[in-house]
Parts: C-alpha cells; sequence; structure tokens
C-alpha cells in the first residue's frame, strides 16, 4: 500500500494523474458518454438529411458545448457548425487528438454537457425521430337498439 501511495505523489509530482474511464474518451473525443446529448458518426456527416435535421435543431444545443472530430470529411458541415455557434454563443471545441478517429462509426459530431445527463439515445436519428404516421383507426359499427337488446346482427 505504502508503494502504491508513493508512486502516486511522484505521478502527481509529475503532472502525472490518472484519467478516468479512457477507452470511453477515445470513443467520444475526450468526453464520458454519460454526457453526451446527441452524436453524428463520421458515416452521418455525409448524409445531406442528417447534416440538416442538425442545423435545424440547433437552439437545442444552448447550455452544451460542441465537440467536432478534426478528420470529419465534410468540412462545409463543420464551418457551417462553427460559424452558427459563433452567432448563437454556443461553444464549441475541434478536437485533434488520440480520440479524433476516422471510421465510419467512429464520433464526428458530440453535443455534451458539463455535468452527467446519462440520456439512453444519443444517436441523432434516434433523439430526433421523424414522427410516427397517424393511423386511422375504423369507425365502431354501431348497432340498433333492438340488436342490442336481443343480441341480433343488425
Amino acid at each position: 500500500m505504502t508503494e502504491n501511495l508513493t508512486k502516486r505523489v511522484e505521478n502527481a509530482a509529475n503532472g502525472i494523474t490518472p484519467q478516468t474511464r479512457p477507452d470511453e474518451r477515445r470513443s467520444f473525443l475526450g468526453s464520458l458518454r454519460e454526457r453526451v446529448f446527441v452524436r453524428m458518426t463520421i458515416k452521418d456527416c455525409e448524409d445531406a438529411k442528417l447534416t440538416k435535421l442538425f442545423m435545424d435543431h440547433f437552439a437545442d444545443y444552448k447550455g452544451y458545448t460542441i465537440l467536432i472530430n478534426a478528420n470529419t470529411p465534410n468540412p462545409t458541415f463543420v464551418g457551417q457548425i462553427e460559424s452558427r455557434a459563433s452567432k448563437e454563443q454556443v461553444p464549441f471545441c475541434l478536437v485533434n487528438d488520440e480520440s479524433a478517429r476516422k471510421g465510419n462509426d467512429d464520433s464526428a459530431i458530440l453535443v455534451v454537457s458539463k455535468e452527467a445527463i446519462n440520456q439512453m439515445r444519443i444517436e441523432l436519428t434516434q433523439v430526433y425521430a421523424p414522427p410516427l404516421p397517424a393511423e386511422k383507426l375504423p369507425a365502431p359499427k354501431k348497432k340498433g337498439f333492438l340488436a342490442r337488446f336481443f343480441g341480433g346482427n343488425k
């Protein structure tokens, strides 16, 4: 135990602090999953409908921070986010470290909170799912007075 304490004091003196959940931080651009409000993957950024959906709900991101993967393949979309975030005073950060990966399923855009919000669904298409079409139910057939009284088929 004293060895562990000594090592910890030495690391702290040298400026080395342990990181919480390093694998999770690599997946979420240095943030934690429990703080994520909306997530877009690299693949999602190439879809014009999804980029429009993200920009349409920009007012919802006030009070959050937008993390942008520097390896996002759509520079015009990134530029739109940066200019809109500046205009609407939403903080954003361009992430260009080991967590900024280039795979299709890696995070490209994250809207994160400073505290844990533990949102179950974080994918853009889940958070802003299209409304289900209204389904009309057939009107019930009314039975006449005698049919109800005698149990007939009329």
